[in-house]
């Protein structure tokens, strides 16, 4: 385990990487997968109306390539 990912409770040690996963598997259980979908597509409509839609497509061929040397 890498120290700086330690966050220590009363109860024992945990890592950030626990609590996090820990904290999303309740709000999950709490909303439901919807939840995600929802938040997640006012995320891609705010940066596409902040960035345009160019900004996906160049993003997007970005990780083609990266996918492509890696091939």
């Amino acid at each position: 385990m890498v120290m700086k990912e330690s966050a220590l409770s009363a109860g024992g040690a945990m890592t950030v990487r626990e609590a996090g996963k820990r904290g999303g598997d309740r709000v999950k259980a709490k909303y439901g997968q919807e939840f995600y979908e929802a938040i997640g597509r006012k995320g891609g409509e705010a940066t596409k109306e902040k960035y345009g839609a160019a900004f996906y497509e160049e993003i997007g061929q970005k990780g083609g390539q990266k996918l492509k040397r890696k091939v």
